[in-house]
């Protein structure tokens, strides 16, 4: 069986129920916004929120996907850097608790968290901290941490540190693993623009992309993009909301749907389908049958608040896919 290792921010998730938006006032948080805050800020955010109801779960990117993964029942590890506090030690646990390998290095500063404010109407406004999540470095890896792995997943936000993540995908494929890729955020496609190409074209395999991103990247539309991006890679994807997916390679070309579903919150259904489609890939599916696990998982996602499925709707997740078989 295929494993996978996965490297991203490690961030934990904060999830918190406001009773309505006076609370993001007081905090001057705009509403819908993703704000980078300092660990003071971050501190006041927790405390003026306290009395509500709130959830925690382990986050970022890659952690999402590899959460999907795991779920699935692939076997995974997930590299990242949390501080030496409570909130590493629940990062570290909730991997553990989900049969994630962790390899997490410690720093002294405070472990990253991503606080999301989900207002009466669904819209999540983020206050996040990223903290030692960000001083992961090139001098942490070395070969042993990719060794007996077959695929390694990235997150696009890892591209702000060249070193750190021409290091990685130069040691995955020394370990000839099959690299992917999510772009993860459009502005950050178009500060690194130069960089991200030259990793794509010599290094990675499977390329995921949102519509704005693969715009940023391509300057295209985005079929024109997918053609485009699968030039480069073995295995370019396009996510087109609630139009579905495009999937190709070489010749290969799939347009897949939508699965019905009841929008509450589209947080990690990105993440999610990535997660779908690599397993289906691992499992040596073809591509428009790995476009569809993507499509379940990401169906199910949204309807729910927070980027993680609970154990309800993985039952059902579950079913699904193995009908897929």
């Amino acid at each position: 069986m295929a494993k996978v290792l996965g490297i991203g921010n490690a961030l934990v998730d904060i999830i918190i129920l406001i009773d309505d938006d006076h609370l993001l006032e007081e905090l001057a948080l705009p509403k819908g916004s993703m704000q980078l805050v300092d660990i003071k800020k971050s501190g006041l955010v927790r405390k003026a929120s306290e009395h509500l109801d709130s959830s925690f779960a382990s986050g970022g990117s890659a952690a999402n996907t590899i959460h999907g993964l795991a779920k699935l029942g692939v076997e995974t590890t997930f590299i990242g850097k949390v501080g030496d506090d409570d909130y590493g030690n629940f990062f570290k646990e909730d991997l553990e608790k989900n049969n994630i390998t962790p390899k997490l290095f410690l720093s002294e500063t405070h472990s990253g968290r991503a606080v999301a404010l989900i207002s009466p109407d669904s819209e999540r406004t983020f206050a996040t901290h990223l903290g030692a999540a960000i001083e992961l470095c090139a001098g942490d890896l070395d070969t042993n941490h990719f060794r007996d792995h077959d695929y390694f997943h990235i997150e696009g936000y890892l591209v702000q540190n060249n070193e750190l993540l021409e290091k990685a995908v130069r040691l995955a494929k020394e370990n000839d693993m099959i690299i992917s890729l999510d772009l993860a955020s459009y502005n950050i496609v178009d500060e690194n623009l130069d960089f991200l190409k030259y990793i794509v074209k010599e290094y990675v395999d499977i390329i995921f992309a949102n519509e704005e991103e693969a715009m940023s990247f391509t300057g295209k539309a985005p079929l024109e993009a997918l053609h485009e991006l699968a030039t480069i890679c073995r295995i370019a994807i396009v996510k087109t909301g609630k139009d579905g997916s495009l999937v190709k390679s070489g010749d290969d070309f799939h347009k897949i749907g939508v699965t019905e579903a009841k929008v509450t919150d589209t947080n990690g259904a990105g993440d999610i389908y990535a997660a779908g489609f690599l397993y289906g890939l691992s499992k040596g599916w073809a591509l428009d049958k790995c476009g569809l696990a993507g499509a379940i998982l990401a169906g199910k996602v949204i309807e729910i608040l927070g980027p993680k499925l609970d154990e309800k709707s993985w039952t059902e997740v579950l079913k699904q896919i193995h009908e897929l078989h």
